[in-house]
């Protein structure tokens, strides 16, 4: 599959919670311990047929990843919060890909305004966290 998103994860659904209008997919991904949360609407996951065990992508934009330095003693409301370093930046035109390494060993892109990456001070080796709302990532199955 090719997606105009720059972070791509294959892996396996661990757990769902089943709500009133959403549910919550925990997925487990293939390359390591690391977990992805996602949310997604009933109807969504009952016409892909979401259950423990099944095979899925999940996808998230490089816009939707907040980047945090000096977050410890922190708490967040997302439930995607991963420990990372940046590896590398490359400014275009007020923009900044920020690409970064996961406690895990995944890679994950994040793009901020170049202002916000400069104000931030960051650099190749800072640790960093990273912030991505359930809602944020998209689950996707193969037929």
């Amino acid at each position: 599959m090719k997606t105009s998103a720059r972070n791509k994860y294959e892996g396996a659904i661990m757990n769902i919670r089943r709500g009133a209008v959403n549910d919550e997919i925990e997925i487990l991904l293939d390359s390591s311990n690391t977990r992805v949360t996602a949310t997604v609407t009933n109807t969504s996951s009952r016409a892909m047929n979401l259950e423990p065990g099944r095979k899925v992508v999940a996808l998230i934009r490089e816009e939707s990843v907040i980047l945090v330095t000096d977050s410890e003693g922190v708490r967040f409301s997302s439930r995607n919060v991963f420990q990372g370093a940046v590896v590398s930046i490359k400014e275009n035109g007020g923009l900044s890909d920020v690409n970064i390494r996961l406690a895990g060993g995944e890679r994950m892109t994040a793009m901020a305004a170049s202002e916000a990456v400069v104000s931030l001070g960051l650099k190749a080796g800072d640790e960093l966290t990273a912030v991505v709302k359930a809602p944020s990532v998209i689950v996707g199955v193969r037929e």
